[in-house]
């Protein structure tokens, strides 16, 4: 099975078509309509929800409403959304999703409510939905209900420091094999430095090692079964384990994005290969801006097959007031509110805010920007939005994933056995539909 590519400029109507039957509503709409309601944003505790609450107040000074926020660490606040949402409880109105990761399953399980009706019928003027990415709308709607409006556009890109690269006499990496080579090089010239650091948290793995397994022409799946023993499967395990073991920190299967921005931010870090959303993160304190290159992950056999993804907001299926959540839905994927998100470095769903003046002058001001905008300029137009098995138990496929890697990492399985445990496991997940 081939990786399901993203191209933000295909033209998918999935919304197009609302953007008529809105305007005769639009003059009739009434951000105060809901006044006084409280409405509980279930979040991830990432840059997108921390740029998109800078401006809560703003929120409540347009609606009246008040915006109650609940907020968590990535898989704690899964934790809390599944026991809110086996309880069939409504403490939850709106909650941030992942439809890569848990589309096919919270929507197997009833947990989204359906926002077709509400995006055609309910919207401000100055919303325009189909200024949305298509491709984006179309990765969250499943068995023709829309599930979620999406708040970003992202993937893993490779950071890298000119100044320890220029010092070492390295060159920008143009291969997966040049990343390697330049670690063994980083490491004998500057050892006070980590060469490379990417994801080695089990649960987080498959976001990174996707990009490597499909720049390498590697997929999860082939006729019906789970590829990872295929040659191409056991070298990007094989090659991305063995960049964490020989040249990441110690720990490492235990980082995720947090560490990982962290320690290169710091500068202990010459290589780090994490989420785009993070730009605003490394370059907090001004320390990286001057020495820090950005390119989409170096090409394998198949060239460049970037992962690419976006949060989006959802509202809850058991929420009792879902048209009052729409409106916080609404005003968080405005393009008003993601311009301002923009300009702290989430890079916006809406083609229309990536080409605004202000944007653009923003990106011209710093190189590393450039870079940045260049590198999800290739994110958009190349991308794969499989990350993980494209089965209902996707979350549960990225657990073997990591399982694996994290056994090379640790030297306790060879790559044959690692990849052999984890296809039986997975062939398991894939039989169950």
């Amino acid at each position: 099975m081939k990786a399901r590519m993203f191209a933000t400029h295909v033209a998918l109507p999935v919304l197009v078509a609302a953007s008529v039957s809105a305007q005769a509503h639009a003059a009739d709409f009434d951000w105060m309509k809901f006044k006084g309601k409280t409405v509980t944003f279930l979040a991830n505790n990432n840059p997108v929800s921390q740029a998109l609450l800078t401006y809560k107040a703003d929120f409540e000074k347009l609606t009246g409403m008040t915006l109650k926020v609940d907020g968590y660490q990535e898989q704690q606040m899964r934790q809390r959304l599944v026991t809110v949402m086996n309880a069939n409880s409504d403490e939850v109105d709106v909650f941030m999703t992942l439809p890569s990761r848990e589309g096919e399953q919270f929507s197997a399980a009833g947990w989204y409510a359906d926002l077709s009706a509400m995006a055609r019928n309910e919207v401000a003027k100055e919303y325009d939905p189909a200024g949305l990415s298509q491709a984006l709308l179309k990765a969250a709607t499943f068995g023709g209900k829309l599930t979620s409006m999406p708040m970003n556009i992202e993937g893993p890109i490779f950071y890298y420091r000119t100044d320890i690269f220029k010092k070492c006499g390295i060159e920008a990496p143009n291969t997966i094999k040049d990343v390697e080579a330049a670690a063994a090089k980083i490491k004998t010239c500057d050892s006070a430095v980590t060469p490379f650091v990417s994801r080695g948290l089990k649960p987080a793995v498959a976001y990174t090692f996707s990009n490597m397994l499909h720049n390498v022409g590697g997929s999860y799946i082939a006729n019906g079964k789970s590829n990872l023993c295929s040659a191409k499967g056991r070298e990007a395990l094989d090659t991305y384990s063995r960049l964490l073991r020989d040249f990441g920190p110690p720990g490492v299967v235990n980082y995720s994005f947090q560490q990982i921005s962290a320690l290169y931010r710091s500068g202990r870090a010459a290589m780090a290969f994490e989420s785009s959303n993070e730009l605003r993160t490394v370059m907090d304190g001004g320390a990286r801006l001057k020495d820090t290159g950005l390119l989409p992950f170096p090409a394998g056999e198949a060239g460049q097959v970037p992962t690419t993804i976006g949060w989006g907001m959802a509202v809850s299926s058991h929420s009792k007031q879902p048209d009052a959540a729409w409106y916080f839905v609404q005003w968080a994927t405005s393009p008003e509110v993601q311009k301002k998100m923009a300009l702290q470095g989430i890079a916006p769903p809406r083609p229309s805010v990536a080409k605004d003046p202000e944007y653009r002058k923003w990106i011209d001001e710093e190189p590393v920007r450039k870079e940045w905008q260049a590198a999800l300029d290739v994110l958009a137009t190349k991308g794969s939005s499989e990350v993980g098995y494209p089965i209902v138990a996707n979350p549960e496929s990225r657990e073997f994933i990591g399982q694996a890697v994290q056994d090379l990492i640790l030297k306790q399985k060879p790559v044959e056995q690692a990849c052999a445990d984890a296809d039986k496991a997975l062939d398991a997940l894939i039989a169950q539909k």
